[in-house]
């Protein structure tokens, strides 16, 4: 009960770290039209994903896992959840062009499809723009006349869309690098519509988003709209991932079957990652007690199993106000987001190295 207690504790400062521009690398433009010059961010590369083997760029799953996993998991892992990409110019104003697409009818397209673009100011991540999509193809300037001086920028991809192709223009007499990734083993989060960032406005303001930034540490979001099933071709998958830390949240989706579920998915999971810290994250819904029960006794049973190296993050706190900082009572609003973000960041970063 001590150790459950500590992992639930929720840490309220957070130091970022400020190295910009180390190991930058110029990257050549792909082509140049009307004074922009265009950047393909496959070129500048992406973080947050987990495989290199994927049908497209900007999937989630390696392509071999098509004829493996149920086709509504496969369809989601071509939605660019958790993507990001990292980058430097010293140029006065940006434009993007990227796959279009239009919102949900409780999630904006700005969060659905939109791009969201964070500058790096004081050592800090700030919100600087979101680029709002439209139904088709979307290629528009986010911003002008600002200072030519080098900045770093983190831009986070559409949540519930795909994106095909993604470009970024600055004037052609100016300059675009790329970024490293940060430093240290990535955190990785496997769950539901909730972990895929329903309802989020911008996909920066998804709560994996936002632990990433706070801890300054890459993060892979496994999240599957109405998918999180625990099914063991999954636990397969992610137990190729090398992360510092697992975070499974998927009651939501499984319900009461979590009890039963558990269990075979962390057998299957073991077999190649014996010592990984994982987070078994219990539901913020107040009404899913019965859930949160099966899987506390699924834990301790894996624990007497002798497998010390599993966990429970406790919610024993009103996260989302009583359904107040939802959009239906189940998917939570940007409050909802970043209210959980303060909850689990502390129990996360016991882990990181």
């Amino acid at each position: 009960m001590r150790q459950l207690r500590l992992l639930a504790t929720v840490l309220f400062s957070m130091t970022l770290a400020g190295g910009a521009f180390a190991a930058e690398k110029l990257i050549e433009p792909a082509h140049a039209d009307s004074g922009l010059a265009w950047y393909d961010v496959s070129s500048i590369g992406v973080e947050g994903k987990g495989w290199t083997d994927t049908k497209d760029y900007y999937d989630r799953l390696p392509a071999r896992a098509e004829s493996v996993v149920r086709e509504p998991v496969w369809d989601l892992s071509r939605n660019s959840a958790g993507l990001c990409v990292r980058f430097a110019t010293d140029a006065p104003s940006i434009a993007l062009s990227w796959d279009g697409g239009g919102g949900l009818q409780h999630m904006p397209a700005t969060g659905r499809s939109g791009l969201d673009l964070f500058v790096k100011r004081d050592g800090q991540w700030r919100f600087t723009r979101v680029a709002r999509p439209e139904e088709e193809w979307t290629c528009k300037e986010l911003f002008k006349g600002r200072s030519q001086e080098k900045r770093e920028y983190l831009m986070y991809l559409p949540l519930y869309n795909g994106v095909s192709k993604l470009e970024i223009g600055v004037p052609d007499s100016c300059k675009l690098w790329s970024l490293p990734r940060p430093e240290g083993k990535p955190i990785v989060f496997y769950g539901t519509s909730i972990t895929q960032g329903g309802c989020a406005s911008r996909p920066g303001n998804v709560h994996t988003a936002i632990i990433g930034r706070w801890l300054d540490r890459e993060v892979i979001n496994l999240g599957f709209s109405g998918n999180g099933m625990m099914e063991p071709e999954m636990a397969e998958f992610i137990s190729e991932l090398d992360p510092e830390v697992l975070l499974i949240d998927c009651i939501p989706n499984v319900g009461s079957k979590i009890g039963e579920l558990t269990g075979p998915f962390m057998e299957i999971y073991r077999k190649k990652r014996p010592a990984t810290p994982v987070l078994l994250v219990e539901n913020v819904r107040p009404y899913d007690k019965k859930a949160n029960g099966l899987m506390r006794e699924a834990w301790e049973k894996q624990v007497a199993g002798g497998d010390m190296n599993v966990h429970m993050l406790v919610c024993d706190q009103d996260v989302w106000l009583n359904g107040d900082a939802t959009v239906d009572g189940v998917h939570p609003t940007d409050l909802g987001f970043l209210l959980m973000a303060k909850w689990m960041r502390g129990p996360v970063s016991v882990f990181l190295k």
